[in-house]
Parts: structure tokens; sequence; C-alpha cells
């Protein structure tokens, strides 16, 4: 991590992290079978390392922020395992969400985002949510500019899993 990624993981870490769907989505297969990573088209991308870099980076925020749109998200993926990691990973679901403090975003309201036709409910949900709050983590470059043009702090993933906490 560069300098200013360090300052805002300590701007942060008593307020909060937003944490995208895609890595959320990471935590949870990894959580329930590291071996399934690379193998699930979800998070293929990503490999057991980068779980264990995601999980140690996020272990300094006193809280994980996500929206009802971004943990719909990460279920309808969930459900595209087969068993026996479906099963598994539904009911570490079930356990985990009530541990996450969950952030409800208005969809009319974020609908009226001048952004919303590029990116979408979730996305756009993310700017009303974490703006002036929270931190976000995300591994996606089109939104990491997004959210840092609409001023809202944030990390992209890659930047910290090139330098393997």
């Amino acid at each position: 991590m560069i300098e200013s990624e360090i300052q805002l993981v300590a701007k942060y870490a008593r307020k909060g992290i937003v944490v995208d769907t895609n890595l959320l989505l990471l935590l949870f297969v990894g959580y329930t079978n590291r071996d399934r990573i690379q193998r699930f088209s979800r998070t293929e991308k990503f490999t057991p390392d980068d779980y264990d870099c995601l999980g140690k980076f996020l272990g300094a925020f006193e809280k994980i922020v996500v929206t009802p749109n971004i943990l719909t998200e990460v279920n309808s993926m969930l459900n595209q395992l087969s068993d026996p990691d479906r099963s598994k990973c539904a009911r570490l679901f079930s356990q985990l969400i009530s541990k996450y403090d969950e952030q409800y975003v208005v969809s009319q309201e974020v609908a009226k985002q001048e952004s919303f036709v590029r990116f979408g409910l979730t996305d756009c949900g993310i700017v009303d949510v974490a703006k002036d709050k929270y931190l976000v983590i995300t591994e996606d470059f089109k939104l990491t500019n997004h959210l840092l043009s609409m001023g809202v702090d944030t990390i992209n993933f890659n930047h910290i899993r090139m330098f393997d906490l």
C-alpha cells in the first residue's frame, strides 16, 4: 500500500468500510472452500492468497458496511455454485449477515443519479452510503474512478494485492 492508502485505513478504521460485491463474494467462497476460488467463474480472477490478503486488510476495520443490493448480488452469485459449496456458502451467508452493518438506500433516489445508467443500482447505492462516512474497497477500476470523482474515499484492491500485505 502507498502512504495515502495507509492514511485512508487509519482514517476509517473505526468508522467502517464498504465492501463491493466481488470482494464480498471472494470472502464467502474462500472461507467455504479456498480451492474453489479459482474454479468458480465469479471468483476465478482471484487466488487463495488474494482471499488471505483481503481478510487481513478488512481486519483493520471495526465495521463492514454493505447495502441490501450488494447482499442480493452476492446471494445470487453464490447460488451459481454447485453443492456442497453452495449449501455451505448459504449457511455461512445467513450467519454472517447479522455481523455486517447493512445500510439501506432508497432505489428511487439512487436512480436519480446522473451516473445511474452507466453504473446501476448497486454501484450508485455505494456512492450514497459511503460519501463522507465510509471508505470503499473494490477491484473494479471503472467504479474506483467513478467513486473518486464523486468524492468518495476508495481503495482499489488491486493496489493492496500488488503489495501483498
